[in-house]
């Protein structure tokens, strides 16, 4: 039986860091996350991050709109956040109603408060090896895989999944660890040989349970990125894109679906709001919360 990797239990540490680190820092990051429409799963996501931020001893600002605000109003309200010093991350719920352009949302954003880590800028840190804002997801990911394995240098490492957000990001940051890095995803040809070949599988590619047993190395870690509802037998339940089930009997260690990389992501989005703000402020960076 694998050895289960606790995200829910590191996310909990990472936010105590950061809350002591908050504490003794002299000024109050800020984070300030944009809602536009009605969305529920989006509306409890806000929530959450507003609850976590100010647990961590941050200011927490709150902008709901909405679904019909447009454009304009929408990139008005961001340029006011870019100039208001008590802001040190920005972050644009996605996905937005289908009238808006993302991207320009998106890069209208200061990439120093780009807390998601998606403007363009950003990307392009990243992918050249700079000091950029890593998107959160990924970011966590890679805090696990560190913990549980140490050094990465020379693993095969496999991405299913080739999305802006977690998979070409996962990619960067495993071979800026030295990892040989393959990117898979749905139509890459023979996709459980080239899965067997690895030593670290990242799963991001939106299909529950779509990965099993036998596309898993024999001790492989295993970061299930996956969060799917499905019903079985009547009852709703979350899955990830890895056949857990299976996978656990044969890999090294794998995230289980809840619990694994979920509670990362928004402990790395408060990490990033307190790594903006000591950039802001030219102060120390703390240690560990960035890539």
């Amino acid at each position: 039986m694998s050895v289960l990797i606790d995200g829910k239990g590191f996310a909990a540490t990472l936010r105590a860091r950061v809350a002591g680190h908050v504490s003794g820092l002299g000024v109050v990051p800020g984070l300030a996350v944009v809602l536009v429409g009605d969305d529920p799963a989006s509306a409890v996501y806000v929530r959450n991050k507003g609850i976590q931020t100010r647990e961590a001893g941050m200011n927490s600002f709150e902008h709901r709109l909405p679904a019909d605000t447009s454009e304009s109003a929408l990139l008005g309200l961001i340029h006011r956040l870019n100039a208001d010093p008590a802001v040190h991350g920005i972050l644009v719920q996605l996905p937005l109603p289908a009238h808006l352009n993302a991207d320009l949302v998106i890069n209208a954003i200061d990439p120093a408060k780009d807390v998601d880590g998606f403007h363009i800028l950003n990307v392009g840190r990243l992918g050249t090896g700079q000091k950029a804002m890593v998107p959160c997801t990924p970011l966590g990911c890679l805090m696990l895989l560190r913990d549980r394995l140490g050094s990465l240098a020379g693993l095969d490492a496999v991405v299913i999944g080739r999305s802006n957000i977690v998979g070409k990001p996962m990619a960067q940051l495993l071979l800026a660890e030295s990892c040989t890095v393959t990117i898979a995803h749905s139509r890459t040809r023979n996709l459980p040989d080239v899965c067997r070949r690895a030593d670290i599988l990242v799963a991001a590619v939106g299909r529950p349970e779509m990965v099993k047993a036998d596309w898993i190395k024999p001790g492989a870690t295993v970061i299930d990125v996956g969060i799917n509802r499905i019903t079985r037998d009547g009852k709703s339940r979350l899955v990830g894109d890895v056949d857990f089930a299976g996978a656990a009997q044969i890999a090294g260690a794998i995230t289980p679906v809840p619990g694994g990389v979920g509670p990362m992501t928004i402990a790395c989005l408060l990490a990033n709001t307190l790594t903006a703000c000591c950039r802001a402020h030219h102060l120390p960076e703390p240690e560990g919360l960035t890539a």
